[in-house]
């Protein structure tokens, strides 16, 4: 593994990069909610299953790489295991008809995942 790699993990830059797209999607999951959701072009564009279904897999593997590197480095378990409950909310939600109930659970998931992260964060310090 390279050095800024490396550094990458252990500074705990990735739990903050990864905290910072989770408060990413809160906003994308609000503004198209409620805002875009007004705007029917817009509003089509930003809600596609393919758009969700991209960022659930960036959130997969940020939250797989940044909470196993805690896990192992710092020997708790319970924020990956937070951040894995946060996951299957959102894998969850995707099987849910496209509207403000997947739109909450989404929401729910992203917070949990965010506090997965969080306390990853914390532990490593």
């Amino acid at each position: 593994m390279s050095q800024t790699i490396r550094h990458f993990l252990m500074s705990g830059r990735l739990d903050r990069f990864a905290i910072a797209l989770s408060g990413l999607c809160l906003a994308h999951c609000f503004i198209t909610a409620v805002v875009l959701g007004l705007l029917a072009t817009a509003g089509g564009i930003f809600e596609s299953p393919i758009f969700h279904e991209a960022g659930l897999v960036l959130a997969i593997l940020m939250g797989a790489i940044a909470l196993g590197h805690g896990a192992l480095v710092h020997r708790f378990m319970m924020p990956a295991a937070i951040g894995a409950l946060g996951l299957g909310v959102m894998a969850g939600a995707l099987t849910m008809d496209h509207g403000w109930q997947e739109s909450v659970y989404t929401l729910i998931g992203v917070g949990i995942l965010a506090l997965g992260h969080d306390l990853n964060h914390r532990a490593g310090r």
